[in-house]
């Protein structure tokens, strides 16, 4: 929450602005060296009140990297903003969440249980930093993998290393070997891609709670297999898939 004078201030100010002077704001308060020195986050919320996370930073990349996967019909958890930003020749999007009260939800529904959303429907469906919370994740990915069409793309992240979210229940952390264990069973070993992403770094600045432009562009691109921040996954649904 923003200091009273901070919020008469801002409210003078075009709305566009506001956001940016806000988290510059914060930085300014709380400055990066005070997670280290302190050993305490500077950022309740993941990075967001100072800019964009750092897992955002690899989550982002690998959306840009498989752009051409996010055409025809596409499905998101939350709202649209991947669908808007990456995708290439959306013909529908949808958006599901688990939330009614959610107004961009275009479906509700658990994933867990989605018994309700039709077979063989989204070319792609966009699934990022969702299964941590699902505790019956092998379920979500059996009902991720039914409603895609034959042919379509699962574009999943979740986290190796994070915070937990306090706006609801966290049940998981993910590793490639996991990640390649549980895809693999439903997907099919050769249809699925499972890569980790990030470094010591990276997931230190993310605890922290930094913004990705806190932390120099060439530590972020290092890779360390052991350390990673999130494990992405892209898993195509078999051509052959009963209809």
């Amino acid at each position: 929450m923003q200091p009273h004078f901070l919020n008469n201030i801002l409210g003078k100010i075009p709305a566009a602005h506001r956001k940016y002077l806000a988290q510059r704001f914060r930085r300014l308060t709380r400055p990066a060296w005070w997670a280290s020195v302190c050993g305490t986050a500077v950022s309740d919320d993941f990075g967001y009140d100072r800019g964009t996370p750092v897992d955002r930073y690899y989550i982002e990349r690998f959306l840009q990297q498989h752009c051409s996967d996010i055409h025809g019909h596409v499905l998101e958890v939350k709202d649209s903003h991947y669908t808007d930003r990456f995708g290439l020749a959306v013909d529908r999007r949808d958006v599901l969440d688990i939330d009614s009260a959610n107004r961009q939800a275009t479906i509700v529904a658990d994933l867990a249980t989605a018994d309700s959303i039709s077979s063989n429907t989204f070319d792609c469906f966009i699934l990022c930093q969702t299964l941590m919370l699902i505790y019956e994740v092998r379920s979500a990915i059996a009902h991720a993998y039914r409603i895609l069409r034959p042919g379509g793309v699962l574009l999943v992240t979740v986290p190796a290393v994070s915070s937990l979210c306090s706006l609801r229940a966290d049940y998981w952390r993910f590793t490639v070997a996991s990640c390649s264990a549980l895809f693999g069973e439903v997907f099919g070993s050769d249809n699925i891609t499972v890569r980790s992403h990030g470094n010591v770094a990276a997931a230190v600045g993310f605890l922290m709670g930094l913004a990705y432009d806190e932390i120099a562009q060439k530590k972020l691109d290092e890779h360390d297999e052991n350390v990673p921040l999130i494990i992405s996954v892209r898993a195509v649904k078999r051509q052959d898939s009963a209809p």
